[in-house]
């Protein structure tokens, strides 16, 4: 069930659960850049969205049900809060006492030069404040990736859509080539990357707005910089624009490198440019530093057939890139993949600071980094590696705080100790430090797949565990890259990896820290189920993280013995693998040790399974004011609503009797049923809060929804607004013409038996369109705020 006890909540938050006054933040995201002492917590003083599935809170609230756009109507508490019907909005809905507004969409020209234009796909946002009304200041936003409806050449768009219209020309108000090729590749990586716009009110009762043109509006996107390439020898010498316009001409915004990769890899890189970098991109979480810059976090970088916007993830044993992936923007361009996925830090108030590219940090799917920084003591810094199987890393400086507030503190990334996380079944953990005389120790695929293989007799894709492919190791000829090991293989390739150091298998400790995935997995880190947010409590200094799915992937295989990799029984409430949050206590009281312990605080999925909270997929973490708990979900796009995506639009399988990743169906065994469809009974993603004290302490509250097909990411406080990013409205699926959609899905009351609800919908999305006036216009990325309508000062 969701709602914890108040033991619960005192075991977990410490002593400050129960608190009325929380000390103030950082500076970073965790109380967004309000660093006035934090009110006392107040009973609930909104009306709870009504989702489509059922949570506890309905027994106990009256719900807010909308009906239309600005519409809805308030239902009284019941017992029984099934719904048997339900139609779902395009739109971002909030309870009724709030407002919802955007702020600045995709396509906007706000910045000097008026060929430039707000890019796509946002995700973190950060606000550095001019003022200490937080009436003014300059946002930071992420720009993610690509994907249809911007072009119907966007990676893995699906085959269907080709002939429907795109978004691009509607919005940028150009076409794009219908071939790949330079030009189209470069709008590509144009379009990701971040933006710095200033947005200003003049008074409380005023909404935030762009202050276009300011002289520090910019963009830093995936090319800038590339007019280096001259500087080169090689074949990309020529290759300095994608287009005609100004903002295509390449220019000199490159980026720098620091620390070890910068010195002992870089210098390698075949581009010849040293600690010179072409862009940054794929960016999405990231840090605010109590100091006023932002780490933007580089996370699906890796090039592929499919996801071709990317660069080369394999590399060599000294850390240089296997060689350019054929088809991506990597080997379009000449950007070197060693030079992508790392933490980027950027100056927003400050033009003239050159974002550079931190290495010491490490060189994986960057989700996000959460920061103890403290007066006289060693910058502490956590991040996750997004991927299926992906690690928890700690990163310690080697030098000491002065003052919080100091620019010079961004050179402490440069120089430090990058650790990894080994969980323990007993609540116990270790940090590994990632270094070059680490001994390797992996863990066997059975051992993590073990909690699978006895409920089941296997495991989903043999517990896969990936490790470096090296000439001479498991019967290998060839160096560079990786080489799965499985359940199948372990007995023969396994013993060859063991015993031996990461001096072994790497040339430098630049070279593990580009790849430290597999290095992790070399040294006996635990695979873990994609960390997508880490946040660490103001007060307690205890690290939360959302670790937002447990199904293992190609990538690797989440630790079954911590996490739940997928459905044992076919039992309908038993767990689903829908993911977790967790809380790291470290033993040390400055965060610089070595061994810690965990606790698992909310269990994904619906609130009628023996576990579940009633949630799936929880991603973005933030604290409020008061220090209640907020999050996003980040269901996939392709199950939203138990519909995949494309034109068709073909309803999914959703029946809770499913075992393991798949299972024969109970009413066509000639189909199998995907465990991962089950996200389809909580309709579109949506952001909740777990108040922390008062009568409703422990309750999940579920607070908004966003569009069709979209995911809301970067939630910041600031004052008594809610900054929210709405990502990907409508992917991959047509905006036009639109098409409702009707269907019936199996659902799960709160007391574990099921119950059939008719879902309506329309196939794709048109926000914010739809609300400007334009039904059927094309949906556009966009940052919101989300405010009281009669502000009393804070947000909730």
């Amino acid at each position: 069930m969701s709602k914890f006890t108040r033991r619960q909540l005192l075991i977990f938050f410490g002593s400050s659960a129960g608190a009325a006054v929380l000390a103030p933040t950082l500076g970073n995201k965790l109380f967004g850049t309000d660093t006035s002492v934090a009110e006392a917590a107040q009973p609930l003083k909104l009306t709870p969205l009504r989702l489509p599935h059922p949570l506890p809170i309905y027994q106990e609230q009256p719900s807010y049900l909308p009906t239309g756009i600005n519409q809805g109507q308030t239902l009284n508490p019941t017992t029984d809060t099934r719904l048997t019907s339900y139609t779902v909005l395009d739109d971002v809905v909030v309870p009724p006492e709030y407002e919802r507004y955007v702020i600045v969409s995709w396509g906007d020209r706000v910045f000097p030069n008026p060929e430039d234009y707000f890019g796509y796909n946002n995700d973190y946002t950060a606000f550095i404040p001019t003022n200490r009304s937080l009436s003014d200041g300059y946002l930071w936003v992420n720009h993610e990736y690509i994907s249809f409806p911007f072009s119907g050449l966007a990676p893995e768009a699906p085959a269907d859509v080709q002939g429907t219209p795109s978004s691009y020309p509607l919005v940028v108000g150009q076409d794009l080539p219908n071939t790949k090729n330079l030009q189209l590749f470069g709008e590509f990586l144009y379009n990701i990357g971040g933006s710095v716009v200033r947005i200003s009110r003049q008074s409380r009762s005023d909404r935030f707005s762009v202050v276009k043109g300011d002289a520090n509006n910019r963009r830093l996107h995936g090319l800038s910089g590339l007019g280096i390439n001259s500087q080169r020898s090689d074949t990309y010498k020529g290759i300095t624009a994608w287009g005609t316009q100004s903002y295509q001409q390449g220019d000199q915004n490159y980026l720098l490198g620091t620390g070890p990769a910068a010195t002992q890899v870089f210098n390698l890189s075949t581009d010849g440019l040293g600690t010179k970098i072409i862009g940054t991109g794929f960016n999405c979480s990231g840090g605010t530093t109590p100091w006023g810059t932002v780490l933007s976090a580089e996370e699906n970088f890796q090039g592929a057939a499919a996801f071709f916007v990317g660069v080369t993830e394999a590399v060599q044993p000294n850390g240089t890139q296997a060689s350019y992936t054929p088809g991506t923007t990597g080997e379009a361009f000449g950007l070197v993949g060693e030079k992508y996925g790392w933490m980027v830090e950027v100056d927003p108030a400050n033009s003239d600071f050159r974002p550079r590219k931190h290495t010491a940090l490490g060189r994986f799917r960057h989700e996000n980094i959460a920061m103890r920084v403290e007066a006289g003591k060693q910058l502490v810094g956590y991040m996750g590696d997004d991927r299926r199987g992906g690690h928890t890393y700690k990163f310690v400086s080697s030098g000491r705080v002065t003052s919080p507030n100091d620019k010079n503190n961004s050179r402490l990334f440069e120089d430090g100790t990058l650790y990894v996380a080994r969980y323990n079944a007993n609540g116990t953990g270790e940090w590994i430090p990632l270094l070059l005389n680490a001994p390797t120790n992996p863990i066997s695929p059975s051992v993590l797949a073990s909690v699978e293989i006895a409920a089941l007799g296997t495991a989903t894709r043999n517990g896969r565990l990936p490790l470096p492919k090296r000439v001479g190791i498991a019967g290998q000829t060839s160096s560079g890259g990786s080489l799965n090991i499985e359940t199948t293989n372990e007995a023969t390739f396994l013993p060859d990896y063991r015993n031996k150091k990461l001096s072994d298998f790497y040339t430098s400790q630049g070279a593990v820290l580009v790849d430290a995935f597999l290095a992790a997995n070399l040294i006996g880190a635990t695979p873990t189920a994609r960390p997508e947010d880490i946040e660490v409590h103001p007060r307690t200094k205890e690290v939360f993280i959302a670790y937002t799915d447990g199904a293992p992937g190609g990538d690797g295989y989440p630790d079954s013995r911590i996490f739940v990799v997928s459905k044992y029984s076919p039992d309908v409430r038993d767990d689903q693998p829908s993911g977790e949050l967790f809380k790291i206590v470290e033993t040390s009281a400055d965060g610089t040790g070595t061994s810690f312990r965990w606790e698992r605080l909310a269990k994904g999925g619906e609130a009628g399974t023996e576990n579940g909270d009633g949630f799936a997929n929880v991603d973005n973490l933030a604290f409020d004011s008061q220090g209640n708990v907020w999050g996003v979900t980040d269901m996939s796009t392709a199950a939203h609503n138990g519909f995949d995506v494309g034109a068709a639009a073909n309803p999914l399988l959703i029946e809770h009797s499913v075992v393991g990743a798949t299972a024969p169906s109970q009413t066509d065994s000639n189909k199998n049923v995907q465990t991962s469809n089950l996200i389809g009974v909580f309709g579109n993603n949506w952001l909740f809060f777990i108040p922390m004290s008062g009568p409703d302490a422990g309750t999940v509250v579920p607070f908004a929804y966003g569009p069709f097909r979209c995911e809301m990411t970067g939630p910041t406080f600031v004052g008594d607004t809610l900054i929210l990013s709405v990502q990907h409205p409508g992917e991959d699926c047509p905006f036009s013409p639109q098409v409702p959609l009707s269907r019936d899905i199996e659902m799960l009351n709160l007391d574990g038996t099921l119950f059939t609800q008719r879902r309506s919908l329309l196939r794709g999305s048109n926000w914010p369109s739809n609300i400007q006036g334009n039904s059927e216009g094309p949906p556009k990325p966009a940052v919101i705020g989300i405010r009281r309508k009669q502000s009393n000062g804070r947000f909730v």
